[in-house]
């Protein structure tokens, strides 16, 4: 895991302390094997690297110190935030939003959290107030395993495999390798809907059609219907929970539904209509692939006759 500059520097600078050191020894074992006549020992330099190994470890643990023992519901990490918005400290901007856009506040007062805003945080092993880095400029620790400069994010817990896409201008999860950044959806999709999802212009920048919660920036997991549109993969499983199987926003079907239509069918050639209605005739449209026609009307279902898909609507009676 990477490290900030002011990490690395702690190492550096105690390296080149000892290497010092150690040319010191150095050169006073020449100046002695000059004046004795004797062989040359680099004995000195051996006795150095105990002591070079020694330092490394101590900043190695000064690094780790509280690692995983800090943090909220929402990350692991040893520093809380001063919200640029209205100057108080909280745990991270999810806190933030979740107090500040509680019911019991005011309406006019209600705010999120501006994340690239961000410009003071507090140490929480040493309560130091300072600008944003990743270790602390008074105690040495490192605030985050993980650390964005530009999402000003950190957190320890790495299984998160966190990276930062510059298309999105954000931090994602599930790792680098296995996504990509869809510039027409405007979000980072699986790789393996890389050839093979329908593109929406700005696809993920809109509410859940269900829960209404801004896809985007949202921490849970999101689904890609087969009309391109997106909705929150739990929102997804209460609608089929429910017996609904069609997009909220275009009512085009979220998956194969042959079976079912078969089943329709069936249903159909078993209940005929009235002799008053068996010549009647209705312009529909079908929901999933768009065609505008005239079929043979049936209480239970039209069917369309491009697709054979029952997700149709009558347009007019």
């Amino acid at each position: 895991m990477s490290f900030s500059m002011e990490g690395m520097e702690i190492k550096h600078f105690g390296s080149i302390e000892l290497e010092l050191g150690c040319q010191q020894q150095n050169k006073g074992s020449k100046a002695n094997e000059e004046e004795a006549g004797g062989s040359y020992s680099q004995q000195s330099g051996r006795d150095c690297m105990p002591k070079q190994e020694s330092n490394e470890a101590e900043a190695t643990e000064l690094l780790e110190k509280g690692f995983m023992e800090y943090g909220c519901s929402h990350y692991r990490r040893r520093c809380r935030i001063r919200a640029p918005c209205c100057g108080e400290i909280f745990d991270c901007r999810h806190c933030h939003n979740e107090a500040k856009n509680n019911i019991n506040v005011d309406q006019k007062l209600r705010h999120d959290l501006p994340r690239h805003q961000v410009s003071q945080v507090i140490c929480l092993l040493c309560n130091t107030e300072q600008e944003v880095h990743q270790v602390c400029i008074n105690c040495g620790v490192c605030m985050g395993k993980y650390f964005c400069e530009a999402c000003k994010l950190f957190d320890d817990d790495t299984s998160k495999r966190q990276y930062h896409c510059d298309g999105c201008g954000i931090c994602r999860i599930g790792g680098r390798e296995n996504f990509f950044h869809c510039y027409k959806c405007g979000c980072c999709y699986s790789i393996l809907l890389k050839n093979s999802h329908p593109c929406v212009e700005g696809a993920m920048h809109h509410d859940c059609p269900v829960c209404f919660e801004f896809l985007f920036e949202s921490r849970y997991d999101v689904t890609v219907l087969p009309c391109g549109h997106t909705i929150h993969t739990d929102c997804l499983k209460e609608m089929r929970d429910h017996f609904q199987y069609t997009c909220p926003l275009c009512s085009k079907s979220v998956c194969d539904m042959s079976k079912v239509w078969e089943k329709f069918d069936e249903k159909i050639a078993a209940i005929p209509m009235p002799e008053l209605y068996q010549n009647k005739m209705v312009p529909i449209l079908c929901n999933d692939c768009g065609t505008k026609s005239e079929v043979q009307f049936h209480v239970m279902a039209r069917k369309c006759p491009n697709c054979k898909s029952y997700n149709t609507r009558q347009t007019r009676g």
